[in-house]
């Protein structure tokens, strides 16, 4: 692609600032390759080219290019000129408080990252079936269900769908022949779902299954409950094997992730702590960290 060289000078005066613009818009960077490295200025602060461009998207047009360039050298100026404002005018108590709170924000950010790097590196994230168990069996008054969770089967078919009867039949039965035959005829359905193992919400089914509402779930979402029910898209077809009603204890099974997301969590902590403390003990043993009696 052919570059066009478009002399482009905007000049922006927010008190003491002065910015000069000359750019090429084209395939490539936005910016010259012998452009002075800055592009704006506000007083003894630089801002650089390669801050604006690594912004800019690919395949962005000219146009909307010198917009973005223009609106951000236009914010980071004003931002520039009201720390420089505030800096003055602001008390020196303010000031110091100020200064004080970011120097604890940039503290924490850098050994945050810190831990979480050394953390990750630990690399100890399995959970053992035992533990989950374990963890459960302990626990499992906290894990009461807030909603009706169901295990069931079901498909929905199209509204004329010829044979009705035998996939309700089978799907009722659902021995290993009658598994094989709704298999083989699975690709006549709009949705199914053969997996009655698997725990899940009511508002899950009520999603799938949309005459299936709030107000009748109770009636046809009961243990062994098979319901057929109809609207304009399609018919509905469900066999309930199993119910948890709210105020039960969840499943293990339903709860695991939850577990497992828990008992990392702790192991994670218990990490950072005695990382905190092994640095302490070392910094001690290294005559790097002291603490001087109070009142000498």
């Amino acid at each position: 692609m052919e570059f066009k060289k478009i002399p482009l000078c905007y000049l922006v005066r927010y008190s003491a600032v002065t910015v000069v613009l000359t750019f090429l818009v084209g395939c490539g960077s936005f910016f010259k390759k012998d452009e002075p490295e800055y592009i704006a200025r506000v007083g003894e602060n630089y801002l650089y080219r390669d801050e604006v461009d690594k912004l800019l998207a690919k395949g962005i047009s000219k146009e909307d290019s010198a917009s973005f360039v223009m609106n951000y050298i236009n914010n980071w100026a004003s931002k520039q000129l009201l720390l420089d404002k505030a800096k003055i005018n602001l008390p020196e108590d303010k000031l110091a408080e100020y200064d004080a709170l970011v120097d604890d924000y940039r503290t924490d950010l850098y050994t945050r990252a810190y831990k979480e790097a050394l953390a990750h590196q630990s690399g100890d994230t399995v959970v053992s079936s035992s533990q989950l168990k374990g963890f459960y069996e302990k626990e499992k008054e906290n894990f009461k269900l807030k909603e009706k969770i169901v295990r069931l089967r079901f498909v929905e078919l199209p509204t004329q769908f010829l044979n009705k009867d035998d996939v309700i039949s089978k799907l009722k039965r659902f021995k290993k022949d009658d598994i094989s035959y709704l298999d083989s005829i699975g690709v006549q359905f709009k949705k199914l779902n053969f997996n009655d193992s698997i725990w899940v919400s009511a508002t899950r089914v009520i999603e799938e299954i949309p005459p299936l509402t709030f107000d009748n779930a109770n009636k046809h979402l009961k243990k062994s409950q098979f319901f057929e029910l109809e609207d304009a898209n399609g018919v509905y077809l469900a066999k309930v094997t199993d119910v948890r009603d709210v105020n039960d204890v969840a499943p293990l099974s339903y709860i695991e992730p939850t577990i497992k997301q828990v008992l990392l969590s702790r192991r994670k902590l218990d990490y950072l702590r005695k990382l905190e403390t092994e640095i302490i003990d070392e910094a001690i043993r290294k005559k790097e960290f002291e603490v001087y009696g109070q009142g000498e």
